[in-house]
């Protein structure tokens, strides 16, 4: 039996398994990655969205040129229309730029990112063939492709995952301090940590087809969009360009009372949301039933055991914060992750990524059902008198339009959702009394409370804020006459690394009233002042987790069995 021995094993190499991977990787720690497919082997057409926040993650790994070159071609608009079906009359658009404009475009709603990295619409079938390329250049990463882990076990000293090769049969072990799973819905991970999911079951049947149709792009007389809305009486659904050409992704969207896949003609309503006859012709690529959910885990870690994207929360994947959640979770977990690794922090600060991560996976998720609740009412009330022609017909148009593009221009502008959570129970973070500005899916206020995202700014060499931000804690200065020494040698003596980024404020776009803040890896401030703190040494020790009881996680009694 081949053993090989590694600092963490993640199990599963789709975005958010390959993003961890990466992170730990650029911390300097060695990883492994077991991946059930092959190497190179594309998924099924899933996510279509990178959030903007997952756009700033590619650029800190130095990746987000590769990303935004995939996808769409440049010229093609990511709009979002809304018609009466592909090819029939449109009701309204949400204008959203296209990659080539993506940094430059001043109109619309969704333009003036607060970040340096606006958002990319993308499929995941070219998504993670990027990632993957990204991965595998990296030194200290290993992918084990066709590799499933099967079963792993804890000690006080490291994980021991057993796996088997696909293809051969041959067993392995992999030794690891710690594993993380990113092994999806169905999680292996989950369910031996003793993790369950709680929240709602259905929200939605869907059923997915990826299609093959070239003549469809020449008998839409529209703009192109990136993605279609048809709303017509017979059947609502949601068709996505792939390839800009000749692919497509239909969702059809099953009625309340459609709970058996099987009752819907699959051809039927593809043609119904297409707006064609049986005249017209297509190839299914593939195709796929699934079940839109709500669901969260009622623990992400059991000691040396912790997991990110689906396997710890399930939803309908509105605001296309799904996939960009996952991402999430694992640059939460991983720079914290490689501190303690790398021996300046404490094993407890790891209690800090469940405290952070799980409250807001659960509100976001209700962001997302929430929204989907509303739209699935929009659709149930289209009127029969949208398809008709004069007057009448116009009025409805324009009234369903109007009422379309006010619903859902927030889930595809999502700038709350990606700037405004914040983290406000996490132990490692240094409150301060004052609340985080409230935030919707659509809007937010850029704040420096901590817990928060640090604002965004421009710095007088061209690069953001967030550029200047250190592996580990930056101190930002926005005061010089500020003596810092009592922090930098306080985080000297407490071995955290501590980085100083020094910011002119009348020669930036940053508005932050205090003088200083200490900003984490991940982008949230973790503590703020006008002044060093009198005790700096216990301001390190909360920061690097030293102050931090741990709480001692759940192990799975013998024989008890989780969910599925």
């Amino acid at each position: 039996m081949q053993r090989i021995q590694t600092q963490v094993l993640v199990v599963g190499a789709g975005p958010v398994g390959l993003t961890a991977a990466m992170d730990l990787a650029s911390r300097g720690i060695e990883v492994v990655v077991a991946e059930i497919r092959s190497a190179g082997e594309p998924p099924n057409v899933k996510c279509n969205h990178v959030s903007a926040r997952s756009m700033e993650v590619f650029r800190r790994l130095g990746i987000v040129r590769r990303v935004r070159d995939g996808g769409l071609p440049a010229d093609f608009p990511n709009d979002c229309a809304y018609r009466t079906a592909v090819v029939g009359r449109e009701l309204t658009r949400i204008p959203i730029p296209s990659r080539a404009d993506r940094y430059t475009a001043t109109e619309g709603p969704d333009t003036g990112w607060p970040t340096p990295e606006p958002p990319h619409r993308i499929n995941q079938i070219y998504l993670e063939p990027v990632l993957f390329a990204c991965a595998r250049e990296r030194s200290q990463i290993r992918i084990l492709n066709r590799m499933q882990i099967e079963r792993f076990n804890q000690s006080q000293d490291g994980v021991l995952a057993y796996g088997r090769d696909l293809d051969s049969g041959d067993e392995i072990t992999v030794a690891a301090d710690y594993l993380i799973g990113c092994d999806g819905g169905r999680s292996m991970v989950r369910k031996a940590i003793g993790a369950r999911f709680a929240g709602t079951e259905v929200v939605q049947r869907v059923q997915s087809t990826c299609i093959y149709a070239p003549q469809l792009k020449d008998m839409i007389v529209q703009k192109p969009a990136w993605m279609t809305m048809s709303l017509n009486p017979r059947r609502c659904g949601t068709t996505v360009a792939i390839d800009g050409e000749d692919r497509w992704l239909i969702h059809n969207h099953l009625a309340s009372n459609e709970t058996d896949f099987e009752s819907v003609d699959r051809d039927w309503a593809l043609r119904a949301i297409l707006g064609v006859d049986d005249r017209f012709r297509y190839e299914v690529l593939s195709k796929e039933d699934w079940i839109g959910r709500r669901l969260v885990a009622d623990r992400f870690r059991d000691r040396r055991a912790f997991i990110c994207g689906d396997a710890a929360h399930l939803w309908i994947p509105y605001a296309g914060y799904g996939m960009n959640a996952g991402i999430a979770d694992a640059v939460d977990l991983c720079w914290i992750l490689a501190a303690v690794l790398q021996g300046w922090a404490d094993p407890a600060m790891l209690d800090a990524y469940e405290a952070e991560r799980q409250p807001i996976t659960e509100q976001v998720s209700q962001y997302a059902m929430n929204h989907a609740l509303a739209v699935m009412d929009q659709r149930r009330a289209v009127p029969p008198e949208i398809e008709a022609d004069g007057p009448a017909g116009d009025e409805v148009r324009d009234r369903v339009g109007r009422a379309a593009y006010d619903l859902n221009v927030q889930q595809y502008c999502c700038a709350g959702l990606n700037f405004g959570y914040y983290y406000d129970r996490s132990p490692i973070i240094a409150y301060d009394g004052e609340t985080p500005p409230p935030y919707s899916m659509g809007s937010f206020t850029a704040s420096t409370v901590p817990g928060a995202r640090v604002p965004h700014a421009w710095l007088p060499d061209g690069r953001s804020l967030l550029d200047g931000l250190g592996p580990a804690y930056t101190l930002v200065r926005f005061d010089p006459s500020i003596d810092v020494a009592a922090l930098t040698d306080a985080a000297a003596q407490s071995r955290v690394p501590l980085a100083v980024l020094d910011v002119d404020r009348n020669r930036t776009t940053a508005r932050a009233p205090e003088g200083l803040l200490i900003v984490r890896p991940d982008t949230h401030v973790a503590w703020r002042g006008d002044a060093v703190p009198q005790q700096p040494l216990r301001l390190f020790d909360r920061l690097r987790g030293a102050a931090v009881e741990a709480r001692g996680h759940h192990r799975v009694p013998a024989g008890e069995v989780a969910d599925a």
